[in-house]
């Protein structure tokens, strides 16, 4: 099938799955940036080598390991498991949930249509804060190439982890971010809503104010601080210690979810995950949220701290996800990447799960 780039897909016929829904795998980029874990990249290799064999005991994990040295530690630690599979692609970071595809799947009304189409939003590090970015720009294009499906690309820039979405047109975001100067200029909420509902399939925007978690990097990535886990139904993170600076933002996001609506007029169910005690390497804190899980197949991986609240993160997610394993996982040396296991994942969904209702504009 030929890679033809587009600016938008035919968004009439296709439409962005929440993350629960089912996967045809998980892509990672093998990390290998030791700016990224001064001091502390020896820890790595090995906590990220047990994300992917866990995932792969579930589902197909692809990993970005450009031929050479990046490959060689990824071939050692996880190439053995015949559910991983090493693609020969160049990255500059590992943080695929933010330089990755979007997939959106086929409402299956058009037999004549690809099964599912990736959106290629344009990546610039965060608003240009870690140069060089150019090969994470361009990984999305060769996943592609290596699948075989259509690539759509856009001028927008847009990171996946500013995103979430319910699968069925409502789309959970930050204003700190996606309105961030450095990204895509003076734009509004109105022009950032037009471009989530021409491409993503949006049909009703939430916006939270999303001042970020005390160092955050992203500007307020909101899978640090909210998700969906279900149709109508959002964790938010909250502060417990009212003296500490997280605490008043986590409360106004609490305020915006309680007043705001789904796309069909539903008001949201929202469970709360207390924060981690506050997270510091040389004296800088770092952005510890258990919002930061990724929800594969048959399983949903949440960062452990080494904190008391850790035990609570699970317990609280167990009963959302009941027909999945909820597992922990070490995170303390991860974090000091600044992100945790969604940053770190990509779902692939796997097509035929769509309707033509799911995604129906307004109105």
């Amino acid at each position: 099938m030929p890679n033809n780039a587009a600016s938008a897909p035919c968004h009439a016929e296709y439409r962005w799955p929440a993350e629960w829904e089912p996967h045809d795998a998980t892509w990672v980029a093998w990390p290998h940036n030791r700016a990224t874990w001064p001091g502390r990249f020896a820890h790595i290799p090995d906590a990220f080598a047990t994300l992917v064999l866990t995932l792969a005991e579930f589902e197909i994990v692809n990993v970005l390991a450009e031929a050479g040295a990046v490959a060689r530690p990824a071939e050692r630690l996880v190439g053995h498991h015949a559910r991983v599979i090493l693609h020969d692609i160049a990255t500059n970071d590992a943080w695929i949930r933010d330089f990755g595809p979007m997939f959106l799947v086929g409402l299956g009304q058009d037999s004549e249509l690809p099964t599912y189409v990736c959106v290629d939003w344009r990546f610039n590090a965060w608003g240009g804060k870690y140069s060089p970015w150019d090969r994470d720009d361009a990984a999305t294009r060769r996943i592609c190439e290596a699948l075989e499906v259509p690539r759509f690309a856009q001028s927008f820039v847009l990171e996946g982890g500013s995103v979430d979405t319910d699968g069925r047109g409502t789309i959970l975001t930050t204003e700190s971010c996606l309105l961030d100067p450095r990204r895509n200029g003076a734009v509004d909420r109105e022009a950032v809503a037009r471009v989530l509902i021409e491409v993503a399939r949006a049909r009703h925007v939430i916006w939270l104010p999303g001042d970020p978690l005390a160092g955050d990097d992203t500007d307020g990535h909101v899978d640090q601080v909210a998700r969906f886990v279900g149709p109508r139904h959002v964790v938010a993170a909250i502060e417990r210690d009212t003296r500490d600076v997280n605490y008043v933002p986590l409360q106004q996001n609490l305020k915006h979810l309680r007043a705001y609506r789904d796309a069909r007029g539903k008001s949201l169910q929202i469970t709360t995950l207390p924060l981690p005690r506050p997270i510091t390497f040389d004296g800088r804190r770092v952005p510890a949220s258990y919002c930061n899980f990724y929800i594969a197949n048959g399983c949903v991986v949440v960062p452990q701290f080494e904190d008391a609240a850790d035990e609570v993160a699970r317990a609280t997610l167990e009963p959302i996800f009941p027909d999945r394993q909820v597992i922990g996982l070490p995170a303390r040396d991860i974090i000091w990447g600044l992100g945790a296991f969604h940053c770190l994942t990509q779902q692939q969904p796997r097509p035929g799960t769509g309707s033509a209702e799911s995604c129906a504009p307004p109105g």
